[in-house]
């Protein structure tokens, strides 16, 4: 890449970056995805052009008549170190940051060959707020964190494998058998004789995905991350395909209640049909209720099980292992999520984690975004058991 091209997305990124943090300050509500837009604006104009970088900001930063004073005094804070607000003039020439100036006036002082050679050999990686926050745990968001999450948790998609079922479809003759009766119905049309063949074979169908979401108090600063996609998954796939469990001291479904388009009015239901959110863990006898009541007698049956849980439990880490053993019998696949496997030096030395982890097909982590994101492709994958 051109060393002139990478100073000027360079800059572009630091610009947005800086003048955004500045409107914050001022009270101006900036979403990450405005910067990103920002960001691209910039690079399409020109940066020693006051009017183009100020109009830039303007329709990408803005969205409230009311923040437009706001918004002139940290232009004339932040690019002309000014106090007061002015209006764009293209007389005016925009004056960056001393930082940040482009030397897009004059001639730039040829690099050293040594530094050419570094400058272009070397990858430079953009900021971007979304990417970030991607990769930023759970337990370090804000509320506008948690705000721009909602839209990319709601553009998550959960596909599923597809497993064989009894009906038969109709298909080519290289993939299936004769179908007799809608050979006939058609021979009807050519007075009797079968000239155009129908064949079918056996469907497929996708498998049921069943969430079973940890509520403890240990798990307080990702559980509502866990719900958002929990909800992600229900609504792009529906209401039986995906089943969702949460428990902390009891079990309960709340698959009905994310059945709403609208997270939030799902999660304000979820919440009024749980009784136990963050206090004790007992991982056995949630599992074992889920076995008894629904599990073993057909929900998970030929399914994929995902639970998303730290593994810590005040329960006996035998009566655990019993209940995922009962699971496993009849589980497609169990997908085990543990927010805590991205921390530095994790190992899965407690209890309840220790006894469930030799009847797990998938240890994922699942701390943030981008392991969500990681965690449909796992879903997906039909590698377990026909």
């Amino acid at each position: 890449m051109p060393v002139e091209v990478v100073r000027r997305e360079r800059q572009a990124v630091e610009v947005a970056v800086g003048f955004a943090a500045v409107l914050r300050r001022l009270g101006v509500e900036v979403r990450l995805s405005s910067v990103v837009d920002y960001t691209e604006a910039l690079g399409a104009v020109d940066l020693a052009r006051r009017d183009e970088v100020y109009w830039a900001g303007r329709v990408t930063l803005t969205h409230r008549l009311e923040d437009v004073n706001a918004y002139d005094r940290a232009f004339a804070a932040f690019f002309e170190r000014a106090r007061g607000a002015s209006s764009p003039s293209e007389e005016v020439p925009l004056a960056l940051p001393a930082d940040l100036a482009a030397d897009e006036g004059g001639e730039d002082e040829a690099p050293e060959s040594g530094e050419r050679e570094e400058l272009e050999s070397t990858r430079v990686i953009m900021y971007s707020a979304v990417e970030l926050l991607r990769e930023r745990p759970f337990a370090d968001y804000s509320e506008a964190d948690w705000a721009e999450a909602r839209r990319l948790l709601s553009q998550l998609r959960l596909l599923a494998p597809t497993r064989p079922s009894r009906r038969m479809a109709a298909t080519k003759a290289s993939r299936g058998e004769p179908d007799i009766s809608r050979t006939l119905r058609r021979a009807l049309a050519s007075d009797g004789e079968t000239f155009d063949r129908a064949w079918r074979a056996h469907s497929v169908r996708p498998r049921r995905a069943v969430l079973l979401v940890d509520i403890s108090g240990s798990m307080e600063p990702y559980a509502r991350g866990f719900l958002r996609f929990a909800h992600a998954a229900v609504s792009a796939r529906g209401a039986g395909s995906v089943e969702v469990f949460v428990f902390g001291t009891r079990l309960t479904r709340i698959t009905r209640a994310l059945s709403s388009r609208d997270p939030d009015v799902a999660l304000a239901a979820a919440g009024e049909a749980v009784a136990d959110w963050y206090g004790g863990t007992r991982l056995g006898d949630g599992l074992k209720a889920f076995n008894d009541g629904w599990g073993v007698r057909g929900m998970a049956r030929g399914s994929i099980v995902v639970i998303l849980s730290d593994g810590w439990d005040r329960g006996n880490p035998e009566g655990l292992a019993t209940e995922m053993r009962r699971l496993r019998r009849v589980a497609n696949r169990l997908i085990w999520v543990n927010p805590l496997k991205a921390t530095a030096g994790y190992s899965p030395i407690v209890r309840g984690m220790a006894a469930a982890l030799p009847f797990v097909d998938e240890f994922v982590d699942g701390h943030s975004l981008a392991s969500l994101e990681s965690l449909v492709q796992v879903i997906a994958g039909d590698h377990g058991r026909r």
